[in-house]
């Protein structure tokens, strides 16, 4: 399937892509993506892999992708939890939150200077967990009563699991919503902030980067409006009988990211 400007896969210099239906499909790569993260390593360019999960630390993340047969530098990675701790440290340098997570969010908010603590809290964080813990929802919902600001990872309402779906940070946030009738500030995809906080990462300009994605309603939506050149593959989630049933389209629809590796 072709684009609608040639021309303008040429002029991307930098790049950032979804990971789950982009580059790995139920833990296996996608055919292509290996080469593909190869060639963009090679030619030294800028790139980043998203991901709105919070669980785990780019370490962990790039370990696991080993395991699927990618070969992903830790600083090529980039998370939601690296997203909130980025947009949180902006907002209230030194502050202090009472985290919902795992360890991906955690240090992220260590790293960035913040100080964990469930007495007196700027904010209340919640992301991504194996385990939700009753206790800790209580808590989180009385500190948002009291004051704390709330502040959610990402919007997704379900994750996977071998034994099916599993609630996730959206489920959870709409619980506390429920009790506190306080709406979180969502920091990971769709919103376009996870896509500029990215490209801060890698100082990248919205004229010359592209996102790749498989879902219209979060990677294709949220970077048209970061205003990036996007790409939707037919790997994952969106499929061709899916694209005109959403108001807006993407630049470029390809078969999978193969496609891209004798573009670039």
């Amino acid at each position: 399937m072709g684009t609608q400007d040639p021309r303008k896969v040429k002029d991307i210099e930098c790049w950032l892509t979804d990971m789950d239906g982009v580059l790995v499909h139920e833990n296996q790569a996608v055919p292509g993506a290996a080469e593909l993260i190869r060639r963009w390593v090679d030619t030294s360019r800028r790139f980043l892999v998203l991901t709105n999960n919070s669980i785990y630390t780019p370490r962990d993340l790039a370990a696991r992708l080993r395991s699927s047969g990618l070969e992903v530098p830790e600083e090529n990675l980039w998370t939601s939890a690296l997203a909130t701790a980025q947009f949180l440290k902006s907002q209230l340098p030194g502050g202090r939150a009472f985290v919902i997570g795992e360890a991906g969010l955690t240090t992220a908010l260590h790293e960035a200077g913040f100080i964990l603590t469930d007495q007196s809290p700027d904010y209340v964080v919640l992301g991504e967990t194996r385990t939700y813990s009753f206790e800790a929802i209580t808590r989180a919902i009385r500190l948002i009563g009291d004051g704390a600001r709330f502040i959610a990872t990402n919007p997704d309402a379900t994750g996977p699991s071998k034994e099916g779906p599993l609630p996730a940070t959206g489920a959870i946030a709409a619980l506390i919503t429920k009790a506190t009738n306080r709406e979180p500030y969502i920091v990971g995809k769709p919103n376009p902030m996870m896509f500029r906080s990215a490209m801060n990462q890698i100082e990248a300009h919205s004229e010359t980067t592209a996102m790749i994605g498989d879902r219209m309603d979060t990677d294709i939506i949220a970077g048209m409006e970061a205003g990036l050149h996007t790409v939707l593959v037919l790997t994952g989630i969106t499929q061709t009988a899916d694209i005109d049933a959403y108001p807006f389209r993407p630049d470029q629809i390809l078969n999978s990211v193969a496609d891209l590796i004798d573009a670039i």
